[in-house]
């Protein structure tokens, strides 16, 4: 199956105003099918918002992508010219950000700002435009599409400014959605019904999906590969099954074992004290030689200070950049 996205050796930098370069991502290649869910886990700062920004590069302006390819649809988006990408953001490629209320105009009613996505991209009447509102509005809250098209968003639950974010980014029909952190804040029952929500869109129009989070709980049953980031690097991808359930890199082992206990777990386990990751993450802006990951990693040897480990195929689907493996 040929690829929607194809990502090959991206790498992103911050420049500050004195000229110091901070790597942001460097070296990440990666694909997305038609019609797959690709999830990106790793903690705060690992680089998952700069990747998702670098994909319709929307980077903010001390950011810099130094090299790499993006294709998508077959079209080179690092020298796509800023008409061709106004014609992909928003229509091909819908995004979906973790803090609803700050991509919500306050003073804008919810069905205002909708038919604005639509305005933006398709030749069509404010009557037209009104009735497809209603009717996106109506795929997300199929009790109340025309309460809610009157609303503001401050009489919205963060849960229905979500889903407002989501009628916006399905608004143009398009192939491919980026949803970073987009129930970060969220409560666990609301986290679900988003998750459920992206489910059945993403099998009712066919979407490919990357969905971005810190929290690998939220990839299981929903996402088909995973993706690992950790300081700018993947370090892990391949099937959610096989990363989730038994994670060959260090750091992601760690993550898995940092999930609290569920609510449905014995409640002995509950009470027990959280596992957490020691030391902290790299100061990107100082050069290093070996793995990332050293300082923190219990598995550390001699050569993961000095080079940076290779990537090695542990299958034709799954592949871990670790020096535990392939050597």
């Amino acid at each position: 199956m040929i690829s929607l996205l194809q990502v090959q050796d991206l790498h992103v930098a911050y420049i500050s105003g004195a000229g110091k370069v901070s790597p942001a991502l460097e070296g990440v290649s990666f694909d997305v099918l038609p019609g797959e869910t690709l999830g990106v886990l790793g903690e705060s700062g690992s680089g998952k918002s700069t990747l998702a920004l670098a994909l319709v590069r929307l980077l903010p302006g001390n950011a810099e992508i130094q090299k790499g390819a993006i294709q998508f649809e077959g079209q080179d988006l690092l020298r796509a010219r800023p008409r061709a990408l106004e014609r992909v953001r928003g229509a091909r490629i819908g995004l979906v950000f973790q803090e609803p209320s700050l991509a919500l105009h306050p003073t804008i009613r919810i069905g205002k700002q909708v038919s604005d996505v639509l305005a933006a991209h398709e030749a069509a009447s404010r009557a037209a435009r009104h009735q497809k509102t209603l009717q996106l509005l109506r795929e997300v809250f199929p009790a109340d599409a025309s309460r809610i098209a009157d609303s503001y968003p401050h009489q919205l639950s963060g849960g229905q400014q979500q889903r407002v974010l989501i009628a916006q980014a399905i608004a143009c029909g398009p192939s491919l959605i980026i949803a970073d952190e987009p129930t970060a804040s969220l409560d666990p029952t609301t986290q679900q019904e988003i998750l459920e929500l992206f489910r059945m869109l993403r099998e009712k129009f066919n979407l490919s999906l990357i969905l971005i989070t810190h929290n690998p709980p939220l990839l299981a049953g929903l996402a088909d590969r995973v993706l690992v980031l950790y300081a700018g690097k993947v370090v892990e991808i391949g099937p959610t099954e096989q990363v989730l359930g038994s994670p060959q890199h260090p750091y992601t082992h760690a993550l898995m074992q940092s999930v609290p206990p569920g609510l449905d777990e014995p409640a002995k386990d509950r009470k027990s004290r959280l596992r957490v990751i020691p030391g902290e993450a790299p100061n990107l802006a100082v050069l290093m030689n070996g793995c990332r990951f050293e300082s923190r990693c219990t598995d550390r040897m001699e050569q993961c200070a000095e080079r940076e480990p290779p990537a090695v195929a542990m299958s034709e689907v799954h592949a871990v950049s670790c020096f535990k493996y392939g050597e």
